[in-house]
């Protein structure tokens, strides 16, 4: 019986498997399914959405200085250039952050990396040469397109993106251990992912455009809090000291929520001072699943994996990213929805 289960979950269909691998982190048999799922999978793709919406952000936002009026091709061809290089950064430093946690022995067996996922390497996925020689890959495949994008748009350009790699290395080195990679994660997904996406494709970047970065960046930051809450146990022994680490699980969970509403505060903020349209007071229909989120962070985790939980051991990251990924949705169609409304009521002849 065993081995007739497993050989369904290895016929899975090919997108079938691409989409679990995307979705979860996790494929059946991930040993023998194709190349692609592999890396999906050792790349910890499940997580690109946040860059993705970041990126989106940046497009829509870039949308907002008329810069896809003229040279509209050229324009896209710069904004999905852009996507491309953040998400092949994002790939980079994980497989970094693999590699460093495995030769410094963070990451072992008995360690959530190797639980809720399978490990690239203790996993026997691939080597540590070859994890590495992938992010350089990357990285260098990044380098081209921070030239390239520079020399259309300005040095700038090329500031946002060490910027972003310092702080990526500075993430797997140390900022994780002394409490500084949540506000990192803020920073990066924030102002420089989704302003410098506006930069490279506007080459102009303002502060009103750089506040209304904050709110996807903070929501990001949260992702980060729910993971190291789930990881306070083990990652104390192993001296990363992240914050729920120094702070403890009950106050970590608060600071969570905490950090839940405030994007609602700084939400509301931008439409009041003018900022943002009131558009992105759609985020609000994203309540439903704050207060089933809420209602989790309220409640002791379960002693046991839960059935067809799919990242066991971790259990509030996975609520974070819940919820993410309604604030981001909801955040991007507020955008899209105040870019076509002029447009809209004009042709209805309103206003």
């Amino acid at each position: 019986m065993a081995t007739q289960v497993r050989a369904r979950e290895h016929d899975l269909p090919l997108l079938r498997r691409w989409a679990t691998a995307w979705n979860t982190c996790n494929c059946p048999d991930v040993e023998q399914a194709d190349t692609f799922t592999r890396w999906l999978v050792i790349s910890r793709a499940c997580v690109f959405s946040m860059t993705f919406t970041s990126g989106l952000i940046g497009v829509l936002l870039a949308a907002y200085t008329g810069a896809f009026v003229e040279n509209t091709l050229f324009k896209l061809w710069l904004a999905f250039l852009s996507v491309v290089g953040i998400v092949f950064a994002h790939a980079s430093n994980n497989l970094i952050n693999d590699y460093t946690d495995t030769k410094r022995g963070v990451d072992t067996e008995d360690y959530p990396r190797s639980q809720y996922s399978k490990h690239p390497v203790l996993g026997g996925l691939t080597t540590p040469a070859r994890l590495l020689q992938v992010a350089l890959a990357l990285t260098f495949i990044d380098g081209l397109i921070m030239l390239y994008l520079a020399s259309v748009s300005g040095w700038p350009v090329i500031v946002f993106a060490v910027l972003g790699l310092v702080i990526s290395l500075g993430y797997t080195g140390f900022l994780k251990r002394y409490a500084l990679g949540e506000i990192a994660s803020l920073i990066v997904w924030g102002p420089l992912m989704t302003g410098g996406t506006v930069y490279a494709i506007t080459g102009a970047l303002d502060w009103n455009t750089l506040l209304l970065t904050l709110p996807y960046g903070l929501i990001v930051a949260s992702v980060l809090i729910g993971k190291h809450t789930d990881k306070i146990e083990n990652d104390r022994p192993v001296g990363v000291h992240s914050v729920p680490v120094l702070l403890g699980l009950r106050r970590s969970l608060l600071l969570n929520k905490i950090t839940f509403i405030l994007f609602y505060v700084l939400v509301v903020a931008l439409v009041v001072t003018g900022v943002a349209t009131p558009w992105i007071l759609l985020t609000f229909l994203a309540l439903p699943r704050l207060v089933s989120v809420w209602k989790a962070y309220s409640q002791p985790k379960p002693a046991t994996r839960p059935e067809n939980w799919p990242v066991w051991p971790l259990w509030y990251v996975a609520f974070a990213m819940h919820l993410n990924r309604g604030y981001g949705g909801l955040f991007m169609l507020g955008l899209i929805l105040g870019l076509i409304a002029p447009h809209v009521g004009r042709l209805l002849g309103i206003g």
